[in-house]
């Protein structure tokens, strides 16, 4: 049973960075997408970021050229660098995979087939 648990939320001022981490275990497939997905107060869940198995990326418009994921497969890591950030950065962030789907449905359809973390929180204040 894979499972997922994120790391290095916290509290920055605007246009300041952060790293999050995502730890993994008990993937049995060699297929998978895992990515990163936010959800702020009063606002629907979305996509962020995400890596699949061959190391292709996808990412979310606002944050192309601010975020960088990337995994270290060694380490079953997952990892999220976060720079100048902004304000609407602000929600919970979530750690999510799913096997074998595309890059693109697994970050814009939800990723309700996966198993997600329990979130770690990032708060950008102006």
């Amino acid at each position: 049973q894979v499972q997922l648990a994120e790391s290095g939320g916290g509290s920055v001022q605007s246009g300041g960075s952060l790293r999050l981490s995502c730890a993994a275990s008990g993937y049995t497939g060699a297929s998978y997408c895992i990515g990163w997905f936010r959800q702020a107060l009063g606002k629907e869940r979305e996509g962020v970021a995400a890596i699949d198995s061959d190391g292709a990326t996808e990412y979310l418009d606002s944050v192309k050229g601010r975020f960088t994921i990337s995994k270290d497969n060694a380490k079953n890591t997952l990892l999220l660098e976060m720079n100048n950030l902004k304000p609407e950065d602000t929600a919970s962030y979530f750690c999510v995979t799913e096997e074998a789907p595309a890059l693109w449905p697994f970050l814009n359809l939800g990723a309700q087939g996966g198993v997600w973390g329990q979130g770690t929180q990032v708060t950008v204040s102006p």
